[in-house]
């Protein structure tokens, strides 16, 4: 099996190339998508975070919202409490998926967490920062402070590109960013 690593700071377009994976039948594991389920289900990681950062929950669920509020920019102190139960969970979804030839594991903060180190390859979602900007700035309640926020927290995106095995630029048509995946799937699994 090939670990393939898919990285790309926000508005990149990573859930984009994420979907044309799956198109193409290969299993992808999403970083954002398990924390929004450990949220909701793993009991542990609720009681974890309420402990730390106090009353989050709404309904039973970890809030973001309140989670936000209570942060207090100690994203270290969220980390450490979030990212072994997704390291635990990418790790079931591996054993999971283990006889598939290729898997792709969605992880926004790849490099910044160090898991670059338990994936085979890398492959970093990119566009020009103008198109970035914008794709961002048209979420619901984006503001530029908090996209300067989120980018604060993120490897610039020319160091990502250099550390990357493969570069898919989003600025280009969507046939073209599928035509690349089904290039970059052929050359990981041509000698399996």
């Amino acid at each position: 099996m090939i670990k393939l690593g898919l990285t790309g700071s926000i508005g990149m377009g990573k859930s984009t190339i994420a979907d044309m994976f799956e198109a193409e039948g290969v299993p992808v594991w999403d970083a954002d998508e398990a924390v929004h389920r450990l949220y909701a289900q793993s009991e542990p990681l609720k009681a974890a975070l309420t402990q730390a950062f106090g009353d989050v929950l709404t309904d039973h669920t970890v809030d973001r919202v309140k989670l936000l509020a209570s942060l207090n920019g100690r994203f270290d102190a969220l980390n450490a409490l979030v990212h072994p139960a997704t390291v635990a969970d990418r790790e079931d979804f591996l054993s999971r998926n283990a006889g598939a030839a290729l898997v792709v594991a969605d992880i926004p903060l790849l490099f910044e967490t160090g898991a670059e180190a338990t994936v085979d390859k890398v492959l970093v979602v990119s566009a020009p920062a103008q198109i970035q900007a914008e794709r961002v700035l048209k979420r619901p309640g984006m503001t530029p402070e908090k996209f300067d926020s989120i980018l604060s927290r993120q490897m610039p995106d020319a160091e990502k590109r250099r550390r990357a095995d493969f570069v898919i630029d989003t600025a280009q048509s969507l046939e073209t960013c599928r035509e690349d995946v089904r290039k970059i799937i052929l050359l990981l699994t041509s000698d399996s």
